[in-house]
């Protein structure tokens, strides 16, 4: 699947299930931290006295209205938007709301000349970037602040932020945001409500790799109690979740990988390993037949990820 097909695969994903007003909604969650619903993939916002930190921008068809909401949150500028991959649909809002924002001068992660800092993994910038030889149809909309190994750490707003890389997850691009005070970690497309982990295999997704970030999380998450509570988790698109929500995906996730690898090692075919019913329990919450990313599709990247 080319780079166009899976950036047109999420957003129907997400349109599909986006709210029905086509207005943007605004989910306090804790601490300093909101959830923003609506605009495509869900954007995390953390505002203060420093101003507004934001994990990922929409798709940028709603800037006006992001913008509004966010005005009802603080009065601040943007200071910083995470980009968490290089799906239009979690980076289209990137050129429209960084330039209403503000560098950050001093700043521990660089600073921006024309507005807000975008943040970013280097191969989300490769991979948002035309080929050699053509011209990038929004240079504007880049990371301006890129790394390519370990974790970044911004103190803002009085709370830690730890932007941590998920590497071959959905793609080779993938990261993840943890607001430490707030309690709150942002998966990106590492995680979502509605299907089967989409994963990228053109542009290094693997089932392994999301596995290891669904566990990496899970290492960071604490319930309150019997489950419930505790830390909370935003989704690249969906509800919010908690860790009880996000260790029943990674269950059904590992359990799925284990049989697809369990038939692999008996020499079964793809076409064989689809009839298997390797996922029929988990089906009627998370397959589909239709629409943009299928049961079978998830089956097929999960069996050519194993093989490789």
């Amino acid at each position: 699947m080319n780079r166009a097909a899976l950036a047109v695969l999420c957003a129907a994903v997400t349109y599909a299930q986006s709210p029905a007003d086509s207005e943007v909604h605004v989910l306090k969650v804790q601490g300093n931290v909101y959830m923003l619903v609506g605009a495509g993939g869900n954007i995390t916002a953390q505002v203060g006295k420093d101003g507004v930190f934001l994990v990922n921008s929409g798709n940028g068809k709603m800037n006006d209205k992001v913008l509004a909401a966010l005005k009802t949150l603080s009065d601040k500028p943007i200071h910083y938007i995470v980009d968490t991959s290089f799906d239009s649909d979690l980076t289209g809002g990137n050129a429209g709301l960084a330039s209403t924002g503000a560098p950050v001068l001093g700043g521990n992660l660089g600073n921006s000349n024309r507005g807000a800092a975008i943040v970013a993994s280097e191969n989300v910038v490769t991979r948002m970037s035309a080929p050699a030889g053509q011209k990038t149809p929004a240079p504007e909309a880049l990371p301006t602040v890129t790394f390519f190994e370990g974790d970044k750490e911004i103190f803002f707003n009085s709370e830690p932020v730890i932007t941590m890389l998920a590497p071959g997850a959905h793609s080779d691009g993938d990261t993840m945001v943890f607001f430490r005070r707030s309690d709150v970690v942002s998966t990106g497309d590492v995680f979502n409500t509605y299907t089967y982990p989409v994963i990228n295999l053109e542009a290094g997704g693997s089932i392994n790799g999301v596995i290891d970030a669904l566990n990496h999380v899970l290492d960071i998450a604490v319930p309150e109690h019997e489950q419930e509570g505790g830390t909370y988790i935003i989704p690249g698109r969906g509800r919010l979740c908690d860790e009880h929500d996000l260790l029943e995906y990674r269950d059904m996730v590992t359990i799925i990988r284990d049989r697809v690898q369990y038939g692999i090692k008996h020499d079964m075919t793809l076409d064989q390993i689809k009839a298997a019913g390797y996922t029929k329990e988990y089906d009627p919450r998370w397959g589909g037949k239709g629409g943009a990313w299928t049961t079978d599709m998830f089956i097929e990247a999960v069996y050519k990820s194993l093989k490789k």
